[in-house]
């Protein structure tokens, strides 16, 4: 018998299976799917056993290795997965192993070294009928026994230690382990609440077609409760014995969310996100894969749950990038993940969004989606009011980064004891930090970027690679004692928020403060609660989120995003400030929000204070026609790194030369130095790819890898349809 094992190196050289033989005490236990131990060339490796054949099948010219031995004695990646990589990897360009290893949790992955253990948990439980007299503990201990069918030892040895040793001593209990889960999901049963009309067409809709592939789209104004409806799926669902998956584009989201569908589900769910640790992520997944859960909730990851019955992929919030991975391979989109998987169970994807992305409306209005609008909330509640502060007549009026306007609705807001959700979309204290003697500005040693300056640990760090150093006061340059901060961070706006309303209570989320794990649910439950007065985030409090006591939404620079030099940086700006405008007046009380900008005239911001997507739809696809973008066109991002900076140039321009000479019918934009020209010591130079036809591109595209695989100095990263250029 031979076995076909692919490798867990990552390299294009061996992206291929490998023939070993199975001894004949591994024959009965060998399975497709499962990862075993493999001798390759002088290395003890992990691999994946994809296939199966009998001697007769294969001859081979060489003498083949045995399989070591076997790592799991369950299938890690079943027949559907197995699939699934390998269009992953087609279509991302990326190798079969990544692809494979991107869907696992890391105690399951093809990796030497990554143990994790299962938690253990002792148990005592009776063993012989009982003579004699007892003490009071020893009866407690039994009688707890008795009751439960076993009794966790560590509980028993609170009520007496020496009581359990004695009943253990004279055998009439004895101790067994089990295994136990590290995440426990406790249910918190409510009502259910009635759906409106709406809503229950929408269910309708999407349950007359719960047996094909369609790909839905609800496109729902902030609260009309596109969440009670997929929970009204999934209830349908579960009653014909079928699984569900939800993706939530924020690990903030997350427990809100979970905490809404123990509602309804109890015990039912799995989660998987980032945030977990290592022993969480296998605990979930070999819950999820032992089918003793029927719904997965998580961030993109959880889009390769192993659930072997799937009735409806739902994808909440579609418009968000972080379902796009763009920061290694494969590149994948959540969103191709679950069409396939939709495909492969015949089962409809559901995506929702008050702000869908251009490519997806469009699909819709094309009917490649069906469309469901729902244009009312679920409350009757009207959409909250829309005030622009131009920041260019307010300038001088100003209170550090906060206009009168401003300052004055926050008052009347915080005198009504209702809350206040403010966004600024940069961390950190200041943007950057240069000397007023001479322009020098601190920039990252490793990156062509800017440090960012962090007052509370009085350090610059770079957002890029991590790299932290304490700020001097002396300017490294000139010497004279001229550093100052210029920019606006989160960490400041908190440090005028306490100035301004001194007796409020101010609560910060952003990337620095969600860091420690429970962080986000911790923040997020504390201002549910009010506790706090004010919450002051980024883009994170910027979706999804629901607190009926706040009225107000501040903007502080609707800007951030309109000056990335991005094709999307007005779609992107626009979305943002119409899900934060939708945190406010979700509940009975009436909403207001307060966009401060110095660009009042930007079509994103005048369709936002409207709330009219249709309009801004309309004028963004005019644009992205003319200038030949997505949904228009594809897009592919070819990128050449090096740590050389010529070695990067030389390469980048004779790519540019191929495409030039093989793709006739794309428009080439490039080569030229990437938006952040070095991260980590790494040059980065680029080429953007816009086409008509991906059936053209592929094969060149996989020439150039193949060209490329070999070569040590430069490697090529290509990003097809990309969020971001």
């Amino acid at each position: 018998m031979i076995a076909k094992v692919l490798v867990e190196l990552s390299n294009k050289n061996i992206d291929k299976t490998f023939d070993y033989l199975v001894p004949k005490e591994l024959e009965n236990k060998i399975q497709v799917g499962i990862r075993v131990t493999v001798p390759f060339a002088h290395q003890i490796l992990e691999g994946f056993l994809l296939e199966i054949i009998n001697d007769n099948d294969k001859n081979s010219e060489f003498e083949l290795k045995e399989i070591i031995n076997i790592v799991d004695a369950d299938i890690v990646l079943n027949e559907e997965l197995l699939e699934l990589g390998k269009y992953i990897a087609a279509t991302t360009l990326s190798t079969l192993i990544s692809a494979y290893q991107t869907m696992l949790p890391k105690a399951l992955k093809a990796k030497q070294g990554i143990m994790v253990p299962k938690k253990m948990e002792h148990y005592l439980i009776l063993k012989n009928e009982l003579a004699g007299k007892l003490t009071n503990s020893q009866k407690e201990i039994l009688d707890q026994i008795k009751d439960k069918g076993k009794l966790l030892k560590k509980e028993a040895n609170l009520i007496s230690s020496s009581s359990v040793k004695t009943l253990l001593r004279k055998g009439f209990i004895t101790e067994i382990e089990e295994e136990v889960y590290r995440l426990h999901h406790e249910s918190n049963l409510k009502e259910k609440y009635p759906l409106t009309k709406l809503q229950q067409n929408a269910v309708n809709t999407i349950l007359d077609q719960k047996d094909t592939d369609t790909v839905f789209l609800i496109h729902g104004v902030t609260g009309s409760g596109k969440t009670e409806i997929y929970m009204e799926i999934i209830e349908k669902l579960l009653q014909l014995g079928k699984e569900s998956i939800v993706l939530v584009p924020e690990i903030s989201l997350t427990e809100q969310i979970v905490a809404r569908f123990q509602t309804r589900f109890t015990d039912s769910i799995a989660i998987l996100h980032s945030r977990l640790s290592d022993g969480e992520k296998y605990d979930e997944w070999r819950k999820i894969a032992r089918g003793e859960v029927k719904i997965v909730i998580g961030a993109r990851s959880a889009i390769f749950a192993p659930l072997k019955n799937i009735g409806v992929i739902i994808i909440d919030e579609e418009h968000t990038d972080s379902y796009k991975q763009d920061s290694c391979n494969p590149k994948y989109h959540a969103l191709d993940i679950a069409k396939w998987r939709g495909k492969y169970h015949h089962c409809p994807v559901v995506l929702g969004s008050a702000t869908p992305t251009l490519e997806t409306y469009a699909r819709a209005k094309k009917n490649r989606y069906q469309l469901i609008e729902l244009n009312q909330r679920v409350n009757q509640q009207a959409l909250p009011e829309i005030k622009i502060i131009d920041m260019n007549q307010e300038r001088k009026k100003t209170v550090g980064s906060f206009s009168q306007p401003l300052i004055d609705a926050m008052q009347e807001t915080l005198d009504k004891n209702e809350q206040i959700i403010l966004l600024l979309n940069r961390r950190g204290y200041s943007s950057f930090v240069s000397c007023k003697n001479c322009g020098y500005t601190e920039k990252c040693p490793n990156c062509d970027i800017s440090l960012t300056y962090h007052k509370s640990s009085n350090t610059l760090r770079c957002h890029y690679c991590g790299y932290g150093t304490k700020l001097n006061e002396y300017c490294p340059e000139c010497g004279e004692k001229a550093l100052s901060t210029l920019g606006t961070g989160t960490e400041k706006i908190e440090e005028e928020l306490h100035k301004l309303f001194p007796n409020k209570r101010v609560i910060r989320m952003d990337f620095d403060t969600t860091s420690k794990k429970g962080s986000h649910d911790r923040i997020i439950k504390s201002f549910a609660q009010e506790e706090y007065d004010i919450l002051l985030g980024t883009q994170m409090i910027a979706k999804g989120l629901d607190f009926p006591n706040v009225t107000l939404v501040g903007v502080i620079n609707a800007d951030t995003s309109l000056n990335i030099p991005d094709f999307r940086s007005s779609e992107t700006t626009f979305q943002l400030l119409c899900q934060v405008a939708g945190r406010s007046g979700r509940g009975e009380k009436k909403g207001k929000v307060i966009i401060q900008t110095f660009n009042p005239d930007h079509y994103a911001i005048h369709y936002a204070q409207t709330h009219d997507y249709l309009g801004f739809f309309t004028m963004e696809m005019s644009i992205r026609h003319k200038l030949g973008y997505p949904p228009y066109y594809y897009l592919t991002v070819v990128r050449v790194l090096s740590k050389s900076y010529d070695d990067a140039k030389i390469t980048s321009n004779k790519i540019g030369e191929y495409f030039h000479k093989t793709l006739p019918n794309a428009t080439i934009l490039g080569p030229s130095v990437a938006n952040i020209f070095r991260i980590n010591n790494i040059y980065r130079f680029q080429i953007v790819l816009k086409y008509k036809k991906e059936e053209e591109i592929d094969p060149i595209l996989n020439q150039l890898i193949e060209h490329y695989k070999t070569n040590s100095k430069v490697k090529i990263d290509i990003d097809k349809n990309p969020i971001h250029i």
